[in-house]
């Protein structure tokens, strides 16, 4: 019997094989729901979800492919397990590569099924695990944690955020391709009265023309060839909320009408339906182009650029604060430790010296895959040059201050929200109870209580 704990919906619309098939995983240990129906299935997923899904191929009323398909929309991290009797290679391929968990074909042992649903539930418990982990670390991040860094720039981009954050006003956020773009829209959405409800992000470079209207509004059944049933979009979604339109530049001009009108009625339509709804969403919108340069050449609307122009962040590229690095890298270090649950490798002598020589060109984005590769143990020394010896002890020395400065910080301040509750600050922290006392030790931090 498994001992792996979680839940899973089996989707068959044949009522003999799909009793069979929950009885064998019900004498597996597992916690079954089953369906006949995958539209009925389906509402049971979401983010939260704590388990998987088994489906049939062959169905009437939409095929496990194309439940597949719907489900990643919800959650691409979620496994799905297909089965079918009518199963070959090409169509085995076609699964595996649309991103099936697993592809089995009929027929199969109980033992068979049960050791594909246990390991595809360890998978997802360690996917909710991480996910949890760190929605804690982002939620007891404090801006000076989010938004890193003690560079004029990025001073007076914290006070902005600060000062926007309290208000319901539509924003537009400027910055080159990975400076942080959404990092700041999520620290716009936390620090405010929004912050319980949703955000939403939306990259309008990432979609199909055709299809981006009705991500946007949504659309009945039958609105378009293809749309079997009602969708939400993503503007209704995020009701009470922030949504944010990434790459707006990106977005077709004739939508870009549609869009000023909610910004200016906060009114959506679906399509397929003459029904107006009423919305309560702050939007962000955010760009990597001069939009108004772009309105002048015709590329996007003027209208709408004055209209999302009332609010105007801009993020500096890192190449223009260098001196915020070492601290920014340590922090990408520690988001990477809490993701893969290993511990920050010693510095290598004269890694400061070579981050700060770099120009940056996919900004802090890029210098996130340096600190992921770091923590992971991929990062080969030889990267860095040969920068003389007595260099290199003087860059590892200053990198080595600059982080533990930066990490008694994090400490001292994770340990005052917890009121000194070291099992709860480790936990947040994402390390281990004795790697928390090795540094408390080592920066001299007193906790007023040893829980």
């Amino acid at each position: 019997m498994s001992t792996i704990s979680g839940k899973v919906i089996l989707v068959e619309d044949d009522a003999d094989l799909r009793h069979a098939l929950e009885q064998g995983l019900d004498l597996e240990g597992f916690e079954v729901e089953a369906f006949a129906d995958p539209f009925e299935a389906r509402e049971l997923v979401n983010t939260e979800f704590p388990g998987i899904v088994v489906t049939d191929i062959r169905m009437p009323s939409m095929d496990g492919m194309d439940l597949m398909a719907s489900i990643f929309e919800i959650d691409a991290a979620l496994p799905v397990i297909l089965i079918t009797g009518h199963g070959d290679v090409p169509l085995a391929v076609k699964a595996m590569q649309a991103g099936a968990y697993e592809f089995l074909e009929k027929p199969f042992s109980p033992s068979r099924l049960g050791d594909v649903v246990a390991r595809a539930l360890h998978q997802r418990r360690l996917v909710m695990e991480n996910r949890a982990l760190r929605a804690g670390l982002a939620a007891s991040e404090t801006l000076e944690e989010v938004l890193v860094g003690s560079s004029p720039g990025m001073r007076k981009l914290r006070a902005e955020v600060l000062a926007v954050a309290g208000t319901d006003a539509d924003v537009l956020v400027h910055g080159e391709t990975g400076a942080g773009k959404e990092v700041v829209s999520r620290a716009i959405h936390r620090a405010g009265e929004r912050s319980g409800k949703p955000f939403v992000a939306l990259n309008c470079g990432a979609l199909p023309t055709e299809l981006i209207e009705s991500e946007l509004f949504g659309h009945e059944k039958g609105a378009f060839t293809g749309a079997h049933e009602r969708r939400i979009g993503k503007i209704e979604h995020a009701n009470g909320g922030t949504i944010l339109l990434d790459e707006i530049e990106s977005m077709p001009i004739e939508l870009q009408i549609k869009l000023l009108r909610v910004l200016e009625d906060r009114t959506i339509e679906r399509l397929g339906s003459n029904e107006i709804r009423p919305v309560d969403v702050r939007f962000i919108a955010a760009t990597k182009v001069d939009l108004e340069k772009a309105g002048k050449q015709g590329t996007f609307r003027q209208d709408l650029f004055y209209r999302l122009n009332v609010v105007n962040l801009w993020i500096p590229p890192l190449r223009e604060r260098k001196d915020d690095i070492p601290d920014l890298f340590f922090h990408l270090c520690r988001l990477a430790r809490a993701r893969y649950r290993k511990e920050i490798p010693d510095m290598t002598p004269g890694l400061l010296a070579w981050l700060q020589a770099q120009e940056w060109p996919g900004n802090v984005r890029e210098l996130r895959n340096v600190a992921d590769r770091f923590v992971l143990g991929l990062w080969r020394e030889e990267a860095t040059g040969s920068a003389s010896g007595a260099a290199m002890e003087t860059a590892n020395a200053d990198l080595r201050s600059s982080m533990d400065s930066y990490e008694k910080r994090v400490i001292e301040d994770a340990l005052r929200r917890n009121g000194g509750i070291l099992k709860s600050t480790y936990e947040q922290l994402g390390i281990s109870r004795k790697s928390l006392y090795d540094k408390m030790k080592r920066f001299g931090i007193e906790a007023d209580t040893d829980v």
